[in-house]
């Protein structure tokens, strides 16, 4: 099964878009139908092998790629925002439950849809890189795009930590909360 597979990548990526100096070129190149399927291959093959710089020169993929990454970026953003406004909120406000439980299910659900949808996703160790000094140190000159989204590698065990200690907290709070305020 593994022999299949490498054979399948020696097919899909030939020598010149291997990762070299740990970039990773996706050249918009059609040379028949099966571009778009080709492209998002090469993709793949990049986002396993933890290529450190990825760039995407195909704009349909591109567009869909960065889109991808935003609303994961969002989901992890709104949901440790819920789920630390839980706990102030809660804290300051002890008797507005009706304002703290709600963003603490809030914050539990959106981590769980992140957990689940993102954080397993090769593509959740990528960010879109937009600083144009940044930009300007990559090898971007020879490309045929004029705007490529260029990926870079980030660690995730820091946004991982985060999002899971602000959503126990929340959710033991909340918990808490509950407990003390209709069960006691």
């Amino acid at each position: 099964m593994e022999h299949s597979k490498d054979i399948q990548h020696r097919n899909v990526l030939p020598s010149s878009v291997q990762p070299h100096n740990g970039y990773f070129i996706i050249k918009e190149v059609y040379e028949n139908g099966a571009a778009a399927e080709y492209f998002e291959n090469q993709l793949e093959y990049a986002l396993e092998a933890k290529v450190r710089i990825i760039v995407i020169e195909p704009s349909k993929l591109a567009n869909e790629t960065s889109k991808w990454l935003a609303l994961g970026n969002w989901l992890h953003r709104i949901s440790v925002l819920a789920g630390a406004s839980c706990v102030v909120i809660g804290a300051v406000f002890p008797e507005r439950d009706y304002v703290y439980l709600p963003l603490g299910f809030l914050g539990s659900i959106l981590a769980g849809v992140y957990s689940i949808s993102w954080q397993l996703d090769p593509c959740c160790g990528y960010q879109v890189e937009r600083d144009r000094k940044q930009l300007q140190k990559l090898p971007l000159r020879s490309l045929s795009s004029s705007k490529p989204v260029v990926l870079v590698r980030n660690s995730t065990t820091k946004k991982s930590i985060v999002l899971g200690t602000v959503t126990v907290t929340s959710m033991t709070f909340c918990a808490w909360r509950w407990y003390h305020r209709y069960l006691v």
